[in-house]
């Protein structure tokens, strides 16, 4: 064993050179942690991109064939896609391209911007501006949320003030994805003309278009350069208020100016009239603050806070400006959470050591560990570049639990020399030269556990990544600091077995020490008679774990509550504006009474959604200050919102975890493709009535919305032609009447604004207008009313949205899941649903985001123990050099996956990815109990050439002791993140309940299995190591192995 005695022996003699070295440990590691930044979850963010297309008064069928077809052609060319999606509404296109994890999101946005410029000549020549493309995921919650509200001002003079001082200059902040001004009322001068008054003075509505185009301009008039003075041409030729608007010459009757007042009136409002929004129940606008993928929150949080006084101290003071959602402060709360829990875990640990060993230097010596293994984990961290999030920070708190063992193990064995009468020095060489090969090769199995974690794909992977990274800096710290400083410690701490003098506390402790010693003896021995037993209780324990597995719930990540609550409106889908606008107000009323609720932002129409659906954002009190969480809370608003006639409220609890770019109404999403699409829109809504019928989902909602009431147009292009009149000019004439074209700009030093031409309010409600609606005939001049060469008709019905998925019309169903439901039960319902069903096979379904990859998890994780235990016995067999120790060493993990499936399905947990970390750290920690045993026997056997049985027992009970502490060190790592409360303590429970049944139950159960296992394989060991050799060397052996067994039977 000269390898412990060659690594510790030089730091044993140089005291000095050891503890400055620590010292320098703890330095770097004081000065990297405050330097480090703080995140809900390691970085996974997918890079995703949003392009959008607006074109005002489109139909979705336009929007998806001109704007998106084209457009989504063009992106299918680029390579490392994962998932593209677009909708088309009425006036808008969204397209949200996700590529794979490895692609940097610049180098994406290169190839995007590539795509958009070869698609601009088959976009529509109306298109007021070019395709724009934002680095943002619009399934993403928002980080901030800021809402802008007036006593005295117009609602559009609050939006141009937030739109030109604050939605700018915050886009500007590094890590801001995109500003969304909700229910913006950009101010606009609009042109409001009478048909019938038109008609009357032989003018058609195109008419008035060119006189309105050219009658503001921003043009170039060059300069005059005199012979000693030049002078720059200036003209009052913008007219950028809508009084002068009024006075327009639009042509001229009978020898007199018509103006625009005298067929109609010019008025300020706003650009786009269809849109409104509120905070906390008050007309405003609010500004919806995104990160960009890849982004830290935090840090984009802070800057933003910081920049905002100066930004506000630029706007009127009559405009009031709130900050009603902060994503922030639970992200804080949260780590603060989780750095009380590891401070809590180091004081129990310290009690644990305490407790056992009875003495202040052997309780001071492993618990200096502690502070020096988390700091140079925390200096690595920083060189890593990792964040202090839930992940890494739950990696070192149950690190405190590991960190301690292999000093405890090191101070045990030499402290158990000290007792025996050895001078302190003398049982530091000694102990330390014992024990060194079992310290290290608990800490490289330990790491190698965590192998199968670091080599994961996908976003699993990258969520783990991080943690195992930081257990294994952490692990490899602290093997380095037991096999230096604590040695070294002991030999100059210790005292002498004889100099101590023990208290009343001792005597008791140590009685009750022996006692137990004494009741596991007993036992034990009760064990060994009974072998054959024991091996069958080991058995049933193998076979129960597995039917366990095989039956818990499966879910992929446990649900967060963030605080934020985003939920979406949905009312008829040939609901008008107004009406709209009531059913939205009402809604926001109930939500708000709800005593867990803080705040409430929500908008109606404008671009990215269809007119029947509203946007809501829903900030909860902090933790401590409501009696719910946010699913609870969903729970108890959804009887009440059901009371609202005509419209429904779909509410999701916002996640750190949101996988996919398809912004759903909830949480998971259930996506079906056809490339016909009159066979998708006839199969699902007969998915979705079969999905709301599963006991297992709540909220089912779906985007397909298909009967938009519409107004078709029949053209007879015979009669029309008569009067020389072309499609393009019925569109464009109709175009210029309802839908609110912008005509002409006017500019000002911050903004551009538009000039919109349309009927007189009150004619745009009704359908009869279209009867007072003329065009001049290009060929004759007379004025043509429609009706002569066209028939009209509102019956059929057409889609308010068009949503595609890879080019392909797609439709997606979304759901939560009902109160106490896994998603792998959800999602075995909705599978078993579709084959009842029987689709035909030209209809693809898919689940998408989030349930997506948790299909994909599924079928990983049961590859990934197998993994951990293979390289676990890999490396064991590797250091032990034998093919059956450590299978005796790997026979204590069946009792621990019993112990952690049993405790995670009687608290009611799904086993999530979280549980599955869990799992596979419990196969590091329980397989050190059987290191320590197996370790002892052979080194028994070899060095005082004993019987196995003999053997077996005297190392069982030698490392009772140490076994016992090391557990309750681990034990006591768990614990508190089994019992938090805090804010994101729904991550860390599943881990802490895995941990600590896991341990208890093995405990329990390894202290008598490992013995007997052990036993039964060393027979077989020696049947095979004799089935090669020569007959005499047989005989031998044979008589050795004939005199163990009836030891053991005696």
């Amino acid at each position: 064993m000269s390898v412990g005695a060659g690594i510790s022996a030089p730091f044993i003699r140089f005291p000095i050179g050891t503890s400055l070295l620590m010292a320098g440990i703890l330095f770097v590691g004081l000065v990297a942690y405050p330097l480090l930044p703080v995140a809900p979850l390691p970085q996974v963010d997918f890079p995703t991109i949003q392009i959008t297309a607006t074109l005002p008064g489109a139909s979705p069928e336009t929007m998806a064939t001109s704007v998106a077809q084209p457009l989504e052609r063009q992106f299918a060319q680029i390579p490392g896609i994962a998932q593209m999606t677009s909708t088309s509404y009425l006036g808008t296109a969204a397209v949200t391209i996700q590529f794979d994890l490895n692609r940097s999101i610049d180098g994406a946005a290169n190839d995007v911007q590539a795509a958009i410029n070869a698609a601009s000549g088959q976009l529509p020549k109306t298109l007021p501006s070019p395709p724009t493309y934002r680095k943002v995921n619009p399934a993403d919650s928002p980080i901030m949320l800021l809402s802008a509200t007036s006593d005295t001002l117009p609602l559009t003079t609050v939006s141009d003030a937030v739109d030109a001082q604050l939605a700018q200059q915050i886009s500007q902040i590094s890590g801001v994805a995109q500003v969304i001004i909700g229910g913006q009322q950009k101010p606009s001068v609009r042109v409001q003309i009478d048909p019938a008054k038109l008609v009357a003075k032989g003018l058609s509505l195109e008419d008035v278009r060119a006189a309105i185009n050219i009658a503001t301009v921003d043009s170039p008039k060059g300069n005059i350069d005199g012979a000693t003075r030049a002078y720059t041409i200036y003209a009052n030729d913008q007219l950028l208020t809508a009084s002068p608007w009024n006075d327009v010459i639009i042509a001229y009757r009978n020898g007199g100016p018509l103006r625009i007042r005298d067929i109609g009136q010019a008025v300020t409002g706003p650009e786009d009239a269809k849109q409104a929004a509120w905070a906390n129940g008050k007309r405003g606008v609010f500004l919806v603050i995104f990160k960009q993928p890849g982004a830290n929150v935090i840090d984009t949080v802070d800057k933003i806070k910081a920049t905002l006084p100066r930004l506000v101290a630029a706007i009127p003071p009559a405009i009031k400006i709130d900050v009603i959602s902060d994503r922030t402060t639970t992200i804080r709360a949260a780590v603060e959470d989780v750095q009380f829990t590891l401070l809590l875990t180091i004081f129990l640990v310290v009690m644990v050591i305490f407790v056992f060993l009875r003495s202040f230097w052997a309780t001071v010596i492993p618990t200096v560990t502690v502070p020096l293994a988390l700091l140079g984990a925390c200096a690595l961290m920083w060189v890593f570049g990792y964040t202090l999030d839930n992940l890494s920070l739950m990696a070192l708190t149950i690190a405190v639990g590991f960190v301690v063992d292999d000093a405890i193990v090191m101070l045990e064995n030499i402290s158990r020399y000290i007792e025996e009468g050895e001078k302190p020095m003398a049982a530091a060489f000694k102990g330390s030269q014992e024990i060194g090969f079992t310290i290290v090769s608990i800490s490289i199995s330990l790491v190698a556990v965590l192998i199968p974690l670091l080599l994961m794909g996908g976003i699993i992977g990258r969520l783990f990544r991080e943690f195992a990274v930081v257990l294994a800096m952490t692990i490899f710290v602290s093997m380095f600091v037991s096999l230096t400083l604590t040695p070294m410690m002991a030999s100059r701490f210790l005292r002498a077995h004889n100099d101590e003098k023990h208290g009343r506390f001792y005597q008791l402790s140590e009685r009750g020490f022996d006692a137990m010693l004494r009741g596991y003896q007993s036992v034990l021995d009760l064990a060994l008679r009974w072998k054959f037993t024991t091996l069958m209780i080991f058995f049933g324990t193998l076979a129960l774990s597995v039917y366990l597995f095989v039956i818990i719930p499966k879910g992929f990540f446990p649900q967060q509550d963030v605080g934020l609550i985003t939920a979406t409106s949905e009312a008829n889908q040939d609901i008008s504006f107004a009406d709209m606008k009531r059913k939205q107000e009402e809604l926001g009323r109930i939500v708000q009474q709800d005593p867990a609720v803080a705040t409430v932002a929500m908008a109606i129409g404008g671009s990215g959604r269809a007119g029947n659906n509203g946007a809501m954002y829903i900030t909860l009190k902090p933790l401590k200050d409501r009696d719910a969480n946010a699913q609870q809370v969903i729970a108890r608003l959804r009887p009440k919102l059901e009371k609202v006639e005509g419209a429904r409220l779909f509410m999701q609890a916002a996640q750190d975890v949101r996988l996919g770019g398809r912004p759903t109404r909830t949480q998971f999403e259930f996506t079906l493709q056809d490339a016909n699409l009159a066979e998708l829109n006839e199969w699902a809504p007969k998915i979705l009535g079969k999905m709301q019928t599963l006991p297992q989902l709540r909220d089912v909602a779906t985007d397909q919305q298909t009967n938009g009431t519409t107004l078709e147009l029949k053209i007879n292009r015979d009669t029309a032609s008569r009067y020389g009149i072309q499609p393009q000019l019925i569109d464009d004439t109709l175009y210029d009447a309802f839908g609110q074209r912008q005509v002409t700009q006017y500019f000002t030093q911050l903004n551009s604004y538009h000039v919109i031409l349309e009927v007189l309010p009150e004619l745009q409600g009704a359908i009869d207008t279209l009867n007072n609606i003329y065009i001049k005939s290009p060929l004759t001049g007379e004025q043509v009313p429609i009706s002569t060469f066209a028939t009209w008709t509102s019956v059929p019905v057409r889609p308010l949205s068009i949503s595609h998925q890879g080019q392909f019309p797609a439709i997606t169903i979304s759901f939560n899941l009902a109160q106490g439901v896994a998603l792998g039960q959800a999602t075995e319902a909705v599978q078993k649903a579709m084959v009842d069903l029987g689709a035909p096979p030209t209809l693809s379904s898919s689940f998408q985001g989030t349930a997506q990859a948790f299909q994909q998890s599924l079928s990983t994780v049961p590859l990934l123990i197998l993994a951990a235990l293979v390289v676990v016995y890999l490396i064991l067999g590797i250091l032990y050099e034998s093919y059956i120790h450590p299978i005796t060493i790997l026979s204590t993990l069946p009792s621990a996956g019993v112990g952690a499936l049993a405790i995670l399905m009687a608290a009611g947990f799904d086993f999530s990815l979280i549980a599955l970390i869990g799992i596979i750290l419990l196969i590091g920690i329980v397989k050190k109990n059987g290191i320590m045993m197996v370790d002892f026997a052979i080194a028994a056997e070899r060095d005082q050439h004993m019987e196995p049985v003999a053997a077996i027992r005297q190392a069982a009970l030698l490392r009772f002791r140490p076994i016992m502490m090391t557990t309750m060190a681990a034990l006591l790592g768990g614990v508190p993140l089994m019992l938090g409360h805090g804010t994101g303590a729904e991550i860390r429970q599943p881990l802490g309940y895995a941990m600590v049944g896991g341990l208890i139950v093995s405990q329990a159960l390894t202290l008598f299995t490992t013995p007997v296992v052990y036993l039964y394989l060393d027979k077989l060991s020696n049947a095979f190591a004799n089935w090669g050799r020569s007959p005499p060397a047989d005989h031998d052996a044979d008589d050795g192995e004939h005199g163990s067994v009836k030891e053991a039977a005696e």
